[in-house]
């Protein structure tokens, strides 16, 4: 097998792989004997028709499965001489039998060069997540007006047995707790935020753009099932589909850049995982071990 690559652009790369006619060969005469065994032609039992008559009556299924089995495994192989990382499924053309040979044309895009000046020792300030008095008493007037009572209506045990507990310490003990979860939530996620604003700042990469589309019709989808939820027509959400793709495409952009970035320093951190799924929150998890903490207070 050779393999030439081309360098379309930063992530882009057109692979001309040629099999020898030997290989195609061999490949050949071994599809035939699987197809031999099971073929049914006229005038002879399963299995026992001639092999002129088996590569006269199925050379199209014998060309179909040799290409099915040429093109993946020469395409890996190719990969692996090159050393290249393809971010998604190459796209096949110019499929070619010649001079007893094989030859293909494979476009794919390639894991990008990811160059990041900094991601140790990142400033992460920490938001406060007390629940305080006041947090509870604005609870208890939303909880208040949800019901529909007016402001007269008294905070107190008969209020909390309204809503299905047995008094006010208990409803309030269930909303601190509730509030403290929440606030515990956001102060991660702003975290987590703090911590891809800075590598985003940090870092040069080109996006691939097949995992740049993924990426953007993922959050269009998810954008326009939320929206239908709500009650929003159809009709209104396909006019409005563009609009809602041009203003997540920053979105999506980013979060394909910090994917690339999470997994450079998960190289060079040599951070191992069970599950690719679990990466991002495994090298999150190292970059708040190594970032430089301060409280939301401190000036």
């Amino acid at each position: 097998m050779n393999a030439t690559v081309k360098k379309i652009d930063a992530c882009k790369r057109e692979m001309v792989i040629s099999i020898p006619k030997e290989v195609v060969q061999s490949k050949f005469d071994e599809v035939y004997k699987l197809i031999q065994k099971k073929a049914q032609i006229k005038g002879f039992r399963v299995g026992t028709a001639p092999m002129h008559l088996v590569q006269s009556e199925h050379s199209q299924l014998a060309r179909e499965e040799v290409l099915k089995d040429l093109i993946p495994n020469s395409y890996k192989e190719a990969l692996e001489k090159e050393n290249l990382l393809p971010v998604d499924l190459p796209e096949v053309t110019d499929v070619s039998f010649k001079d007893g040979g094989l030859t293909f044309k494979a476009s794919f895009e390639v894991v990008p060069e990811v160059k990041i000046k900094k991601y140790k020792g990142l400033e992460v300030k920490r938001k406060k997540t007390a629940v305080t008095d006041e947090d509870i008493k604005k609870s208890f007037e939303f909880l208040r007006k949800s019901q529909g009572l007016d402001d007269k209506t008294q905070i107190d045990d008969t209020f909390a047995k309204g809503l299905g507990y047995p008094n006010l310490k208990e409803l309030e003990d269930t909303i601190k707790k509730q509030m403290e979860f929440s606030k515990q939530q956001e102060a991660r996620n702003d975290i987590e935020n703090q911590i891809a604003e800075q590598l985003l700042k940090n870092s040069e990469l080109d996006i691939p753009q097949s995992s740049l589309t993924k990426q953007l019709e993922y959050l269009l989808e998810d954008t326009k099932q939320r929206m239908a939820h709500q009650g929003v027509k159809k009709e209104e959400i396909d006019s409005k589909e563009q609009t809602i793709k041009e203003k997540l495409k920053p979105l999506a952009e980013n979060d394909v850049k910090l994917y690339f970035i999470l997994d450079k320093i998960a190289e060079l951190e040599n951070i191992k995982v069970d599950k690719p799924e679990h990466k991002t929150a495994k090298v999150m998890e190292f970059l708040l071990k190594e970032a430089k903490w301060s409280n939301e207070d401190t000036t």
